[in-house]
């Protein structure tokens, strides 16, 4: 681990003094007890620092010292001998009868002796496992553990080709957005929640690079689902993909769930064109859409494939990153 990626200006706190001091001691720390102390002496760090107003960089830094300590246990715990009969991914002796007293040390320390959680003992190795690439954003905060371990798979998982069939003038498209830092530590939050936890999410400019244009007919429409984080972002995408935005549907989930500044209840579908696309039928539907979500997570209404489809009845039509298979004459595309 770098200390160099982690040089920044920090207030002269006793606390971060310790920290950094302890951070320095990290890479030659071989006992699981003192790696766990420093990882909890960076969480509470953490809260520490802004609890003083310390500043973005003194939380960050704090953050850093905690992956890295959790990465660390995490090769500790690989290298950990087993109890005989132990199964898993290089646990060290998770409890039970011993045969031998609590203080002998024929047997390595269980979890519970550590203070360290089964979760916590998978988080470990997960960051022990991470490439360099993925473990830098884990470490600055920019992405989720899920989030990067997801990335390593999607990296190694062979490309789907974006279909060869000719153009559609209508596309209905629901992309795995990536939602940066969410939820970096925290293997308790709830199972609906953070798309990342669900299936493998593509950058802005991932998502920018598709060839997506190739794809529609000179006149053509574009319905894009987008929640709240990234809409603003959502506009460079329909922009590369040869599309203008016009209007919206908002469909209203009645059911709340995760939000960091409000509890959300809701999705927005933009409605873009290409050309001159206006739609076929007359018909107006109302903007607001209150449809109960599944428990299932970015399942959408079917309701709105109606609406598309009463509006424009004409035309090939394709649905982009899909995850069942599509009614006729709908076509499909997506890595599922």
């Amino acid at each position: 681990m770098s200390g160099a990626a982690l040089a920044v200006t920090l207030p002269h706190d006793p606390v971060l003094v310790k920290l950094e001091r302890a951070r320095l001691a990290l890479s030659e720390a071989k006992s699981l007890q003192g790696v766990k102390q420093i990882a909890d002496l960076a969480a509470a760090g953490k809260v520490y620092a802004r609890q003083q107003k310390l500043g973005q960089e003194s939380i960050d830094f704090a953050h850093a010292v905690q992956v890295e300590a959790m990465r660390r246990l995490g090769e500790i715990l690989r290298e950990a001998p087993k109890a005989a009969g132990t199964k898993g991914r290089g646990r060290p002796f998770l409890g039970g009868a011993r045969r031998e007293p609590p203080n002998s040390r024929t047997q390595p320390p269980t979890l519970k002796e550590i203070g360290l959680t089964k979760k916590e003992s998978s988080i470990a190795q997960t960051l022990a496992d991470l490439p360099a690439a993925q473990f830098d954003q884990v470490r600055a905060n920019t992405i989720s553990i899920t989030a990067a371990m997801r990335e390593v798979v999607h990296a190694k998982r062979p490309s789907v080709p974006l279909p060869d069939r000719g153009t559609y003038r209508v596309l209905y498209a629901d992309p795995p957005w990536s939602y940066g830092n969410s939820g970096i530590i925290n293997p308790n939050a709830d199972n609906y929640g953070r798309a990342a936890r669900h299936y493998p999410s593509m950058t802005i400019d991932a998502l920018r690079a598709l060839q997506v244009k190739a794809l529609t007919d000179a006149d053509a429409v574009l319905f894009l689902w987008v929640t709240s984080p990234l809409l603003a972002e959502s506009f460079a995408v329909i922009a590369a993909w040869g599309f203008h935005y016009k209007t919206s549907f908002v469909w209203d989930k009645v059911r709340h769930n995760f939000g960091h500044y409000n509890s959300v209840r809701h999705e927005f579908l933009l409605v873009c064109t290409r050309g001159a696309c206006t739609p076929d039928v007359r018909t107006l539907h109302d903007s607001v859409q209150s449809i109960e979500r599944s428990p299932e997570h970015s399942a959408k209404p079917e309701a709105f494939r109606s609406i598309i489809d009463e509006l424009y009845p004409r035309g090939r039509r394709l649905e982009l990153f899909a995850r069942r298979p599509a009614p006729e004459p709908w076509e499909t595309w997506g890595n599922e």
